[in-house]
């Protein structure tokens, strides 16, 4: 009965339209799933992590060290606060790069998967990478960023609103 509700939910936040229906539908969903935790890893297992809070800000960043790091034509990537986040197994396999002033990318020593960003202005906020976690997120992208640093080879074709920068909130 509790996984029905929590697809309705999903399925809410799925179906908002502006920023801040998502915003809402996603602290519904996790009001709900309170006793739930999300877990992720590195490419190798060797790196794990788990998250107790909800996630929020998840966005495609199109900035040219995301698409370098991740090797990729974006950074699906959300934030989530430090006191909810937590590592859970080999955490001294974690590298760091500082890829701009105060911004710390880590990444896995072994394998070189990216995990999360550590911010030395705003550290009770990490950024960190989707596509490492485990479980479903059930969240979704909320819009691109950084569209006029896009890779020339790669069209966005999702109708998510689309920004030069990260939006203030």
């Amino acid at each position: 009965m509790r996984e029905v509700a929590v697809d309705q939910e999903i399925t809410a936040y799925n179906l908002a339209g502006s920023c801040l229906e998502r915003y809402v539908a996603s602290n519904l969903l996790w009001k709900k799933r309170l006793n739930m935790s999300l877990n992720g890893s590195c490419l190798c297992g060797q790196i794990r992590y788990r998250i107790h809070g909800p996630l929020e800000t998840v966005l495609n960043c199109h900035c040219s060290m995301c698409r370098k790091a991740h090797g990729a034509a974006f950074r699906t990537r959300a934030a989530v606060r430090t006191a909810d986040f937590e590592w859970v197994g080999g955490e001294s396999l974690l590298s760091r790069f500082e890829s701009s002033k105060g911004e710390h990318r880590t990444f896995c020593s072994m394998c070189g998967s990216n995990l999360v960003t550590l911010f030395e202005e705003n550290p009770e906020w990490l950024g960190f990478a989707l596509g490492t976690l485990d479980d479903d997120p059930g969240v979704k992208p909320e819009m691109h960023v950084f569209v006029g640093d896009k890779a020339p080879w790669h069209e966005i074709t999702d109708d998510l609103p689309r920004w030069r920068e990260v939006p203030d909130y």
